[in-house]
C-alpha cells in the first residue's frame, strides 16, 4: 500500500529497512527468545550504521528529515522481526521525540545525536509498580538540591533497560497531582537495573526494572521545564503508539505470508488446503484486517505530519490524538487476529517451534497492552470524538429529520 503514497526516494528507504530485516541472523532471534541475549547491542549499532533510526529527525543530528509515513513503512518492515527488535528500533524515535520537540540545543547535541548515530542507547522509564496507565500516579520523586535533582523510586517494564546509557524518566517534583517533570537520566552507579522479568514473549530486549537510589540529575537535563512533564508525555505518546502500530502490522503481515505459503504446500483430501474455504477465508479475514489497519495508520501518520510540531498537535481535542489512538488499537488487534488465524490455518505444527508463529503469538499479545492498553485507546478515542462532535456537530448532512415520522414523532424524543 505504501507504493501508492510514497515517492521513489521514500520507497527506497522502506527497501533499505526490508533489506536490514532480511540481514538479521535467525540465530539472534533464537538466542533472544531463549534469553541467551540480554541486549542486542550489535543490532542497534547496525540499524544506526544504516541510518534507519529516527528517520523523522533533522539530518544534522543523524536523522533523515523524512515524514511519519516513511518511518511507518520502514518500521513495518522491521516489525517482521518481532516486538523485541521492533521496539529497540523504535525507541530512538520515541525518546528523541521529547528531545526534538522540547529539548535544549545542548540536549539535542549531547543526547539526540549520539542516540541516532548508535553511540548511545536509550530507554523510556514510565511505568511504575503501582500502575502504568495512571500517569499522574507516579511515585518516583525528584528533589531539587542546588543546581541538580535527586531521584528516588522505581520504574518497571523498561524495554532496553539492560543496555541503555540514557533514560527518559518522569518523576514527581511537587505535591500537586499534576506536578510531574521529564528528565534525561544518565546511567551511573545510582541507577540500578534489575533484569527481573521472565516474559511470555518480547524476550532478549533487556526489559528490566529501574531503581533510583539518590540518582543525581543536573538541572540542565530537565526537559521543557519543571512540572511540565504531561506536555512531554502527550507528545511522546504519538511515536509510542504509532511505532506499536507499525510493528504489529509487520508481524501480522509476516504471519499471514507464512500461513499462505503453508496452505499452498500442505495437502489434505487430495488437494492443497488453500482450496478449502474454511482455510482461505481465514487468510482473507487477516488480509482485510491488516490492510484496513494500515490504511488507518497511514492516515494517522499523515495527520501527525500535518500537525508539524507534534508537541503542539497532540493536545486534547485534536484529531491527531484520536487517529493515533485508533491506529494503535486497530493495528495491534489486526496483528493479533492475523497471527491467530495463521496458527489456525497451520494447525498443530503452528503451535510448535518448528515455525515462528508461536513466538509471534507471544509477542503480539503484548502489543495489545503496552503504550497504553487498547481499553485506554477506547477511552481516548471516545473522549476526543465527543469533544470534536460537541464542537462541530454532524459532519455534512444532519440526517435526524430524514426519518418517516421525524416531524410527527417530535414528542417522542424525550431525553430526560
Amino acid at each position: 500500500m505504501y507504493d501508492l503514497i510514497l515517492d521513489k526516494d521514500q520507497l527506497r528507504v522502506a527497501d533499505e529497512a526490508r533489506e536490514f530485516a532480511k540481514s538479521i541472523d535467525p540465530a539472534l532471534l533464537r538466542r533472544m527468545d531463549a534469553d541467551e541475549v540480554r541486549y542486542p547491542t550489535e543490532y542497534v549499532v547496525e540499524a544506526a550504521r544504516r541510518n534507519l533510526l529516527g528517520l523523522r529527525f533533522p539530518k544534522e543530528y543523524g536523522g533523515r528529515g523524512l515524514p511519519w509515513v516513511v518511518e511507518m513503512a520502514a518500521l513495518e518492515e522491521i516489525g517482521v522481526l518481532g516486538t523485541s527488535l521492533g521496539c529497540l528500533a523504535s525507541l530512538p524515535s520515541i525518546v528523541c521525540e521529547g528531545i526534538a520537540a522540547f529539548g535544549t540545543p545542548r540536549q539535542k547535541e549531547e543526547f539526540m545525536g549520539p542516540i541516532l548515530r548508535g553511540e548511545k542507547f536509550c530507554a523510556e522509564a514510565l511505568t511504575e509498580p503501582r500502575g502504568g496507565s495512571d500517569f499522574f500516579g507516579a511515585a518516583t520523586v525528584a528533589r531539587k538540591e542546588g543546581d541538580h535533582f535527586v531521584l528516588d523510586g522505581q520504574k518497571r517494564f523498561v524495554v532496553g533497560a539492560e543496555g541503555a546509557d540514557v533514560f527518559f524518566v518522569y518523576a514527581r517534583t511537587g505535591d500537586g497531582p499534576r506536578e510531574i517533570t521529564a528528565f534525561l537520566v544518565e546511567r551511573d552507579d545510582s541507577v540500578h537495573v534489575e533484569h527481573v522479568y521472565n516474559l511470555l514473549g518480547t524476550r532478549g530486549g533487556g526489559t528490566g526494572r529501574l531503581v533510583f537510589k539518590g540518582a543525581v540529575v543536573p538541572e540542565s537535563n530537565v526537559v521543557l521545564g519543571v512540572g511540565r512533564g504531561a506536555e512531554v508525555f502527550n507528545a511522546m505518546m504519538v511515536p509510542e503508539r504509532m511505532t506499536s502500530a507499525a510493528g504489529a502490522l509487520g508481524m501480522g503481515r509476516a504471519a499471514t505470508e507464512l500461513a499462505a505459503r503453508y496452505s499452498t504446500r500442505r495437502k489434505a483430501f487430495g488437494k492443497p488446503i488453500r482450496r478449502f474455504e474454511a482455510v482461505s477465508f481465514m487468510i482473507a479475514d487477516a488480509l482485510s484486517a491488516v490492510d484496513a489497519a494500515r490504511g488507518l495508520t497511514i492516515m494517522a501518520a499523515k495527520a501527525a505530519d500535518k500537525a508539524g510540531n507534534v508537541g503542539a498537535g497532540i493536545a486534547e481535542g485534536t484529531t491527531v490524538r484520536r487517529l493515533v489512538s485508533e491506529a494503535k488499537k486497530a493495528a495491534t488487534e489486526a496483528g493479533w487476529l492475523a497471527v491467530n488465524n495463521a496458527m489456525q490455518v497451520m494447525g498443530g505444527i503452528g503451535y510448535t517451534q518448528v515455525y515462528p508463529l508461536e513466538r509471534y503469538l507471544r509477542d503480539a499479545r503484548l502489543s495489545l497492552i503496552w503504550t497504553g492498553t487498547n481499553q485506554i485507546m477506547n477511552l481516548l478515542i471516545q473522549h476526543e470524538y465527543y469533544r470534536e462532535f460537541q464542537g462541530s456537530g454532524p459532519v455534512g448532512r444532519d440526517v435526524e429529520m430524514d426519518a418517516m415520522d421525524a416531524e410527527s414523532g417530535a414528542d417522542e424524543k424525550v431525553y430526560e
